[in-house]
């Protein structure tokens, strides 16, 4: 099932706020109420006036809330972002008043650090094995050899436990370890003693269950309240919800914890820019307090911390792990329907394509560094 239904749209009034929509449309190949399967067709006559005055934010809840259908969002925020309409899209209130919290408040401190657990990833694991591979693997897969989600995902674990130069009997803390998926996979095919941490109650106990007989302990636990040493310690898919007020902090966090042999994976969905915003949609709907680190960011906050090894994009590859999430929550919806609402599946379905359509666009990126501990020797990066 998906959101293209087909329902005729409704007869337009002529009005400036209509005209003004179509006009910034013009030269993105996207058109009202058009034929192409990325266009918009509109079933409610306040749609253009409440994306004027709401940007982004209206956008997606007036998708939520059946004011339009498109076959192909990914398609539609593909062309909508390559027409230069990504840093229009926010309203002046809305980026406002993000700087004023983001400068204000530390919106990712350590009593905050658990809301997107409960806002998100403890939604119910019931939807996330629908929509995700057997890995449970919730970041970007590595597609470079991978014809399947599932080979992709095996893949990006494998590659950061290369990059780690995993031993036998090795300590190694996972920080956002998620359902598990790299906790396993070091312990079961690298002989790892695996620490992972997560703020999400559904993300723990699923780990601890999937990882029972190995030697791997899942704490329900914020980086920040971590000691002990270890070998090797890997980051994947949960940087984006450090925050900048605490960069330097979390590598430092990592610094104190990290061997001094040791090595650190960050694997991290990245911005271009280094302005401090968030998507007013993304940010109330899918990851409350989330912030993209830009190169710099990273750069400035890791700075004198650890040494920078290597630095990956496979940014590319993130809009078809979205589209093989997509296929699955489409395909597997009806299993789970019950448990759920339809306004939560066009928002599941809205922020799959629209995240597709932004990294197809190369708005988005996603890098993957190695850091040591400013130890000697060459380090040779796997691919």
């Amino acid at each position: 099932m998906t959101s293209d239904t087909r329902i005729a749209p409704v007869a337009l009034p002529d009005t400036r706020a209509r005209r003004i929509v179509e006009q910034l449309l013009e030269g993105s190949t996207v058109s009202i109420n058009g034929d192409n399967p990325w266009d918009i067709r509109v079933l409610h006559p306040d749609f253009f006036s409440r994306v004027l005055h709401q940007g982004t934010l209206g956008l997606g809840e007036s998708y939520m809330e059946g004011w339009w259908e498109c076959e192909r969002i990914d398609e539609l925020a593909y062309r909508l972002l390559r027409h230069g309409l990504g840093a229009r899209s926010r309203t002046a209130s809305h980026r406002l008043m993000y700087r004023l919290q983001a400068g204000f408040f530390n919106l990712q401190s350590r009593a905050r650090a658990y809301i997107v657990g409960e806002a998100h990833y403890d939604l119910g694991n019931d939807l996330f094995q629908r929509m995700l591979d057997p890995t449970m693997c919730y970041s970007c897969g590595y597609w470079k050899e991978a014809e399947t989600l599932h080979a992709a995902q095996v893949a990006k674990l494998d590659l950061a436990a290369r990059k780690l130069k995993i031993e036998p009997g090795m300590k190694v803390l996972d920080i956002g370890c998620g359902w598990g998926s790299f906790a396993e996979h070091a312990a079961r095919h690298y002989g790892a003693q695996v620490t992972g941490i997560t703020i999400s109650r559904e993300q723990a106990a699923f780990a601890r269950e999937r990882c029972a007989g190995l030697p791997v302990e899942i704490l329900l636990e914020d980086y920040r309240e971590l000691s002990g040493h270890f070998d090797r310690v890997v980051s994947i898919g949960m940087f984006e919800h450090v925050g900048h007020r605490n960069y330097r902090t979390y590598f430092d966090t990592v610094a104190n914890l990290l061997d001094e042999h040791g090595y650190f994976v960050l694997h991290t969905i990245g911005s271009n820019t280094s302005d401090i915003s968030a998507d007013p949609w993304i940010n109330k709907y899918i990851f409350p307090n989330g912030i993209l680190p830009s190169a710099v960011h990273i750069a400035r906050a890791s700075e004198g911390h650890l040494l920078m090894e290597d630095w990956q994009n496979f940014g590319a590859d993130y809009d078809r792990t979205l589209m093989a999430w997509l296929a699955n929550f489409d395909a597997h919806w009806h299993e789970i329907a019950a448990n759920y609402n339809e306004k939560t599946r066009r928002m599941f379905r809205y922020y799959l394509s629209m995240c597709a359509g932004s990294f197809r666009a190369r708005d988005l990126q996603l890098w993957q560094i190695v850091y040591s501990r400013k130890r000697s020797g060459r380090y040779d990066a796997p691919r």
